[in-house]
């Protein structure tokens, strides 16, 4: 069964949630209490109501209780934020996301049972530095403190070598779980497949190790 999310609070970050998932092909309930806000994202939502989320009648209502992932989106509201958030695990959500104003917001959020904090701001500000500091990265997820995965252009030092031959696990501790070539993409490459210059190098990793292999290794 095709999965129902609903995003609660239509400013930047939640507004653009609502653009994405459509473009996805997803079901989409999208909710703010400005009706100018759900006026504009009324295009791109499967349904869009102008309501008052930290109302629990309405949210029976709209049947949010039935949705498989709601996101919470509210701007500096950290209130309304934090009551949204409790009454959605409250009604049984099975998935909570909610945007994050600060530490202190995130630390009430974890407490009340939210299954993901986001922090869309400063999770941006961390990938556009490793981007600054490196010309072979590309890009950069946070997977914990610890653990990332990267996107590095594999330059001249691996060009037709396999991955057997690079040996990057016993190397460097990390992993290729995928090279990008073009339009195309090999997932879970094995020891005999090669590495072209100008290949994208999917790999994960603790991230001490990463940035030894983005150092030395490409």
């Amino acid at each position: 069964m095709k999965k129902q999310f609903a995003v609660i609070g239509l400013g930047r970050f939640g507004g653009s949630m609502v653009e994405e998932l459509s473009e996805m092909g997803i079901d989409v309930l999208a909710i703010d209490r400005d009706q100018d806000k759900v006026d504009k994202y009324a295009h791109y939502a499967t349904h869009a109501v102008q309501a008052n989320a930290i109302n629990e009648s309405v949210l029976k209502q709209l049947g949010i209780k039935n949705m498989d992932h709601v996101i919470v989106s509210f701007g500096e509201d950290i209130e309304a934020s934090i009551l949204t958030t409790l009454l959605l695990k409250e009604l049984g959500v099975k998935q909570v996301w909610v945007k994050a104003s600060n530490e202190y917001h995130q630390r009430v959020l974890d407490k009340i049972g939210a299954d993901k904090v986001i922090h869309p701001e400063r999770d941006m500000a961390k990938r556009i530095a490793h981007h600054v500091v490196s010309e072979k990265l590309i890009d950069y997820i946070e997977l914990s403190k610890n653990h990332s995965i990267v996107e590095i252009a594999a330059t001249k030092k691996l060009h037709q070598k396999t991955i057997i031959e690079l040996d990057i696990r016993a190397n460097f501790g990390c992993n290729i779980i995928g090279i990008q070539r073009g339009s195309d993409i090999i997932v879970s490459p094995t020891a005999t497949d090669m590495v072209y210059e100008g290949d994208i190098l999917i790999v994960i990793g603790h991230n001490k190790d990463l940035h030894r292999f983005e150092e030395v290794g490409v």
